[in-house]
């Protein structure tokens, strides 16, 4: 063997090739070949640097037993050393290695069925440098390899032996390209395409198409094509049917079939305009799982040889490695186009939400609200907020969002008021670019956005009617589609709406579908208005007081009585939206640790919400009086009569009133406020 080697002009020339072509695919500072010749007993060593330049070898000679490369070729196993700095095993080899600036080897038998040729050693300046999956590719590199040289020997550099040794290097070559290709192209289509040529070069076929799975398992679809010389009869986005079909039979069964007679891509004219012959079909495995087919066809009626298929084989092995992770990097790239639109949905959101969380109150109303919140938030059933404007109805539904299984997923809102009718779909599902007058990109929707996670949609009565069966489609079946899209996405969003509208008298006047709303109104729940809960008006009053002083750096020390008594008399048909906003208003206009509520404007507000616009004649001042005081006494026997009477500590009526126990005691005494005949206090 090392007789017929030593008659190439350059010796080591394919070794110096295979040197530039695996630096592209794994990282190479040396490749090192070691052939042995077992009759004679004697090796020869080649070693080259990447650039081309020949290595140094050891002088004198390394002892081959305590060599990598003998450990290799002897027990016939891939070796990896994935640092020198803690190898012990080759002592001399290392610092061989060492003193050319290696920290990690790979090294391969190589072997044919018949003989032991030698061993092949790749080595890097990195450490760890050689994965699992560089191994098995380097183990088909090595095989090539062998085979290359095994030919050289048996057929004695004849021409046979040159066109094989080119076939195997080509062959090399492609393995090789493959990988290259798998390395840089993570686009499927691109890569799927460009390997699709390369096969077809190296087996000399007419057509290559390699064949993925639609979605819905029934067909297999021509993702990549290439067949220069075709007529148009043929092209990419073809389908085969999986049942009754050659490509279909080899998917399912995962394995390769040649035929001459029944090829899928034969088309059925009578005329065979294509004039395709025999086919070939591989299938593309990986980790056990069939990804798709590799079909390849030819016009001569000339078979597949076992070589060929064994060849296409190796090469499919790879192809599925690549679709495989072409296939996760789209996955990726979704989840991660998904992540920054709500890493932007969700900073919007943090710049106009609320500065509180918790729902402040404690009266029997409110309290009933709580439990409801938490008798559903643990189950994934729609939910209908009821509620005046302004009585927090977004806060009860991130309170349920909150205390879900969903709390670590996205909470989505939408006002459905606030979007003009023609955006809303596209708001709610999304749509592709160019799906209509003004999509420059892909957008993403509400329910999208909100997969696992909770989709709350304000004013859900404002939804058009032509808009609700989509709608009720994906709280019923978890489906959608993009505007100008025909894929079905899924999605797992529990929806929470709200709305300040009569939606059964809205069913009967047919402004909205009755099934749409016995879907919505799976678990009503309904929010008090602020009137109707007039003992958490002194507690709201002092959480947004403290709230808005914080936020503008002042102290809010004193709540006048006065203040708090006519806040608490007063209607707010706004609820607690206007309450907020009279507070943060009060906050501003007072200069000092006194709350100062412009007294003037909720009596000028409340004339205009009852149409009173006229002041009061002289007469009927004394009445108003008497019905302020009759107002006011029953407020302070309400708060006496639930503390058990105690004026004074913190769960007194003095504290619950938002008085001082002396102002307190004062306007009993009065008032009169006796208990059994003793003045209380």
């Amino acid at each position: 063997m090392l007789r017929i080697l030593g008659s190439y002009s350059e010796p080591g020339e394919l070794f110096r090739a295979l040197a530039e072509t695996l630096r592209e695919v794994v990282s190479l500072n040396m490749l090192g070949v070691a052939l042995y010749d077992e009759c004679t007993g004697s090796v020869r060593l080649y070693a080259h640097e990447t650039f081309g330049r020949v290595v140094d070898l050891p002088d004198p000679p390394l002892p081959m037993e305590s060599t990598p490369m003998f450990h290799a070729y002897g027990r016939q196993e891939p070796l990896v050393i994935a640092d020198v700095e803690t190898e012990t095993k080759f002592p001399s080899a290392v610092a061989w290695l060492k003193q050319h600036g290696i920290r990690s080897n790979c090294t391969l038998p190589l072997s044919t069925a018949n003989r032991r040729l030698g061993a092949l050693g790749v080595s890097s300046a990195k450490a760890n440098a050689y994965s699992t999956e560089d191994v098995a590719l380097l183990s088909i590199v090595a095989g090539q390899v062998a085979l290359a040289v095994g030919d050289a020997v048996n057929l004695e550099a004849s021409h046979l032996a040159q066109a094989r040794s080119q076939k195997m290097f080509e062959q090399l070559k492609l393995i090789l390209d493959v990988s290259n290709s798998i390395a840089s192209n993570l686009q499927l289509r691109d890569l799927l395409r460009s390997i699709s040529a390369n096969i077809r070069q190296i087996t000399d076929s007419d057509l290559v198409g390699v064949a993925l799975p639609d979605p819905d398992g029934q067909n297999l679809r021509l993702s990549a094509f290439d067949f220069p010389g075709g007529k148009g009869f043929l092209r990419e986005e073809s389908t085969i049917p999986m049942e009754g079909s050659t490509i279909g039979h080899v998917f399912q069964t995962g394995k390769p079939f040649v035929t001459g007679i029944d090829c899928d891509f034969k088309p059925k004219q009578k005329d065979n305009p294509e004039g395709l012959q025999c086919c070939c079909v591989v299938p593309l495995v990986s980790h056990s799982k069939t990804l798709g087919v590799v079909v390849l066809a030819r016009r001569e009626e000339r078979f597949y040889t076992d070589e060929e298929v064994h060849f296409t084989g190796q090469i499919a092995t790879q192809v599925a490695i690549a679709i495989e992770n072409a296939l996760a990097y789209e996955q990726i790239a979704e989840l991660k186009e998904q992540l920054s639109q709500e890493k932007l949905y969700l900073a919007d959101e943090i710049r106009n939400e609320m500065n509180f969380r918790e729902v402040v109150g404690r009266s029997t109303a409110i309290r009933r609200v709580l439990h409801e919140v938490e008798t559903v938030a643990s189950s994934d059933s729609s939910v209908l907020i009821l509620g005046e404007t302004g009585t927090g109805k977004e806060l009860i539904a991130r309170a349920i969002h909150d205390l879900s299984q969903r709390s670590r997923n996205a909470f989505v809102k939408l006002n459905c008021a606030a979007i003009p009718t023609g955006l809303l779909e596209s708001e709610l599902f999304g749509h592709e670019k160019g799906a209509f007058t003004g999509a420059i990109m892909q957008h993403i929707g509400r329910f999208e956005l909100a997969h696992r996670g909770t989709v709350f949609l304000d004013e859900v009565g404002d939804i058009p009617l032509e808009l609700q069966p989509k709608l009720l489609r994906v709280l019923q079946e978890r489906e959608f589609e993009r505007l100008g899209s025909t894929r079905t996405q899924r999605s797992d969003a529990r929806l929470i709406a709200a709305t300040n509208r009569n939606l059964a008298e809205m069913v009967e006047v047919g402004k909205f579908r009755a099934d749409l709303f016995y879907r919505l109104n799976v678990f009503p729940i309904y929010i008090p208005p602020l009137r109707e809960r007039q003992g958490d008006i002194p507690l709201l009053v002092r959480h947004f007081a403290q709230q808005f002083a914080r936020r503008m750096n002042k102290r809010i020390e004193t709540i006048p009585s006065e203040t708090m008594n006519a806040l608490v008399r007063y209607h707010w048909p706004g609820n607690i939206r206007e309450l907020q906003n009279v507070i943060e208003r009060a906050v501003i206009l007072s200069s000092g640790p006194v709350l100062r509520v412009e007294m003037t404007e909720l009596q000028a507000r409340t004339k205009a919400f009852t149409g009173d616009r006229q002041t009061p004649a002289p007469s009927s001042r004394k009445q108003i009086r008497t019905v302020l005081q009759d107002a006011e006494r029953d407020e302070i026997l309400k708060a006496l009569r639930e503390t058990g009477w105690i004026v004074a500590g913190a769960n007194g009526a003095a504290a619950r009133l938002g008085m001082k126990r002396s102002t307190l005691q004062f306007r009993m005494q009065k008032l009169g406020l006796v208990r059994d005949g003793t003045q209380a206090g």
